[in-house]
């Protein structure tokens, strides 16, 4: 009968239907049957009031890291995260303290104060770490919405939970209750946690899992029952194994914090001061971190420190002190030689790795790697793309921005090389007024309203094979200038300039009468006319045709987001969500005899986008826009602000679902007006959830459906799949055009330490 349980257990849990839940085996305390279901049901409810019940504190945060390189070979120094390996040096100690304070909901503001260490950085796992310590156990999700908790609401269908052992006195007994995941996933984790028994709140917590190409180990102690951290963690001891390429390396963390300043959750007190708008979160909104000025002196540490160094960790530092003295003193390397190597050193640091380069007064230059096979992707309308980027910043007092941001990229399917140069200057953050230039070459646009008139005439008339009005390579410069009125409402105001090129020149010659053709009659003379071929053409026809054609469009753009909620980064205003959609408005209106071979039209585009969560990590996005070109003159470029094709990689979450991955790239050129519509569903378990042993590396599952509407695709359908992963994103898209099977394809693109 315990095997027909057991097994009807797994139907359930296979099926997915929900509340499948049971112990594995029934757990006997003092002659009474303790479950783990019930013992859960009370945390579960319980944690929603817990997890709100401190608005904010301060503390004082120490980390103190030992990390164990395993095994190593020539590709380590090719992972951008990693920090620079000493020769010959297997384990390093690494220690920071920091300032932390918290503010409800979920924002946490970490400054680094001090920190040293045995070497040149402290490896926080590409920004990682600091995710680790600030959690809040009574949360649906951990790290930031990236892991399902086990006191989440719905945790019952993804959770088995086994009464592991009961202790302590009657009066405050302790159930250590461990937690099972029931399919193997990255939002998934197992491990313990041990419970209070009446008051139902967390004692401490052990929690194992994935997070991209981390495994990790978490174990957190709270504080006890009645003190003012009950409900905060006072020591967490984090483990976490880096596996890539043949390299393992093993870090090994502590964290302890000191607490002040703990302020309780006040159910009286009025949430918006009088004359403060609802959306101002800047209460409760701060950087997450600044690591901008820190200490590194030893001594000045060793009076920080909240715990002591063990014995092995003193040795350590006296190793470390002892090879650096020796560096210091040695005189076997001539110093040609030296500063030669380290000029290479440098060259190949800026090859594979990202670095920031800050110049003293004048800002800050940030480069992606040279070498960097992450930024390939693969679509199949786009084919093979790459991309170079580069990013200059400076801040100036009142929080004004100088944003530079050049960027290079190569399609090698269409072999067309791309550069572009976007600027913005913040010159009054408060309103979010700034200035905002982008100057670049776009894509090859193209254009067959000529060609289509040339062909409407006797064949007989041009040499098709000389005229080549099929692309155009396209120079832009587009200058506007950003206001918000008021909150959520957006004014942009600006000129766009375009001068378009013939990618091979044409030449329109006309072709004369054979003679010798056989199709003219040799039986019959030939009649004087008086005319040659191409006298009957219009010239008016003629005159419109240019190699090159430029066009001059002031711009006006107008968006709204009600209840847009922002908080204030000292005079910087930062827009962060809404529960509502945002609508914009673009017009565009060419301006003939400005600029040589300039002409007339007006465009029109309306667009609507929404974000609606609609579950612990599961959302869906739509979009619908319209546009449309009228008034035009001359050859006639269809080119849409919304409606367009990105020439370089494009990642999961740019512009989710607002593109079309099959679509030929003459469509976005050749429609004078255009409807669309996307939706996209997006959810961490979705069709692959029981494909344990294929799907377990699968961060995200998305559905896809586009719909286009323009002339002769009446209308053009996209369904699409796509799954995420911490190495690269996939997705296979089906096409339908006029509710015909067209074709399928697929986009690929890396994401590994994107």
């Amino acid at each position: 009968m315990r095997w027909l349980i057991i097994g009807c257990i797994c139907v359930l849990t296979f099926l997915n239907l929900p509340y499948a839940r049971a112990d594995y085996v029934p757990y006997v305390y003092r002659g009474r049957v303790i479950s783990a279901d019930s013992i859960m049901d009370k945390v579960i409810f319980f944690a929603p009031l817990y997890e709100k019940i401190v608005d904010s504190y301060k503390a004082d945060l120490y980390i103190k890291g030992r990390v164990n390189v395993r095994k190593q070979n020539k590709l380590m120094r090719f992972i951008p995260t990693m920090f620079r390996l000493q020769k010959g040096v297997n384990e390093y100690l690494m220690e920071t303290y920091n300032e932390l304070s918290f503010t409800a909901p979920n924002i946490y503001d970490q400054k680094v104060k001090a920190t040293v260490g045995t070497a040149n950085e402290f490896w926080d796992l590409d920004g990682q770490l600091p995710s680790y310590f600030h959690i809040n156990v009574y949360s649906p999700t951990i790290l930031y919405d990236k892991l399902l908790s086990p006191v989440a609401p719905n945790a019952w269908k993804y959770y088995t939970y086994v009464v592991d052992s009961i202790y302590g006195p009657s009066h405050d007994l302790r159930y250590r209750i461990r937690f099972i995941p029931k399919s193997k996933s990255f939002q998934l984790i197992g491990g313990y946690m041990v419970i209070s028994n009446n008051v139902w709140s967390i004692r401490e917590i052990r929690y194992s899992g994935r997070s991209e190409i981390l495994r990790f180990s978490n174990h957190v102690k709270m504080g006890e029952v009645g003190d003012p951290d009950e409900f905060l963690p006072l020591h967490s001891d984090f483990e976490v194994t880096f596996k890539m390429v043949g390299n393992i390396v093993d870090g090994s963390y502590t964290a302890v914090l000191r607490y002040k300043d703990i302020v309780q959750h006040d159910s009286s007190k009025n949430p918006y001061p009088t004359g403060k708008s609802k959306y101002d979160l800047s209460d409760s909104f701060t950087l997450r971190t600044d690591t901008n000025a820190f200490n590194r002196d030893m001594e000045y540490f060793d009076q920080l420190r909240l715990l002591p160094l063990t014995p092995h960790e003193d040795s350590l530092y006296s190793d470390y002190f002892l090879r650096r003295d020796t560096a210091q003193n040695s005189q076997t390397i001539k110093t040609v030689k030296k500063k030669r190597l380290e000029f290479w050193g440098s060259v190949g640091d800026a090859l594979i790795s990202r670095y920031t380069v800050n110049l003293a007064k004048v800002g800050s230059v940030r480069c992606s790697p040279i070498i960097n096979p992450l930024a390939l992707s693969y679509s199949h309308s786009n084919g093979i793309s790459y991309r170079q980027d580069f990013r200059y910043n400076r801040l100036f007092p009142g929080d004004r921005l100088l944003y530079v941001a050049p960027r290079i990229g190569y399609n090698f399917t269409r072999k067309e090389f791309y550069w572009s140069v976007n600027a913005d200057f913040d010159y009054w953050p408060r309103k979010r007024a700034a200035i905002h230039l982008e100057v670049g070459n776009g894509n090859r646009i193209y254009s067959s309203d000529m060609l289509d008139e040339l062909k409407s005439m006797p064949d007989s008339i041009f040499n098709f094979d000389e005229i080549h009005l099929d692309y155009f390579k396209d120079f832009y410069f587009r200058l506007r200038h950003t206001w918000e009125i008021t909150n959520g409402l957006t004014l942009d105001v600006g000129l766009s300039i375009h001068r378009r090129t013939e990618v091979e020149r044409s030449n329109f010659e006309i072709i004369q009468p054979d003679p010798d053709d056989p199709q003219t009659p040799s039986d019959e003379p030939p009649t004087d006319t008086g005319t040659s071929p191409g006298d009957d053409i219009d010239p008016d026809i003629l005159k419109r045709f240019r190699h090159t054609y430029s066009s001059f469009a002031p711009r006006i753009r107008l968006s709204w987001t009600p209840g847009q909620y922002y908080y204030m980064d000292g005079d910087r205003k930062v827009n962060l969500h809404s529960k509502y959609p945002t609508v914009s408005v673009d017009w565009e209106r060419g301006i003939s005899g400005i600029l040589p071979g300039s002409g007339k039209y007006e465009r029109l585009e309306l667009d609507l986008q929404h974000n609606i969560p609609v579950g612990l990590m599961r959302d869906i996005y739509y979009r619908v826009g319209w546009g449309k070109f009228t008034n035009q003159e001359e050859l006639f470029f269809v080119d849409f602000a919304n409606f367009t094709r990105s020439n370089l990689p494009v990642g999961w979450n740019d512009e989710i679902g607002g593109v079309f991955q099959l679509l030929d790239g003459r469509w976005y050129n050749s429609s004078r007006e255009y409807f669309r519509a996307h939706v996209t569903y997006e959810s961490p378990f979705l069709l692959l959830r029981h494909l344990n042993k294929y799907t377990q590396y699968v961060l995200n599952e998305r559905l896809y459906l586009n719909a286009l509407v323009v002339p002769h695709l009446e209308p053009y359908i996209e369904l699409g799949y796509g799954i995420g992963t911490h190495i690269f994103d996939f997705g296979v898209f089906a096409g339908f055009a006029n509710w015909e099977y067209r074709e399928i394809g697929c986009k690929f693109t890396f994401e590994l330490f994107n």
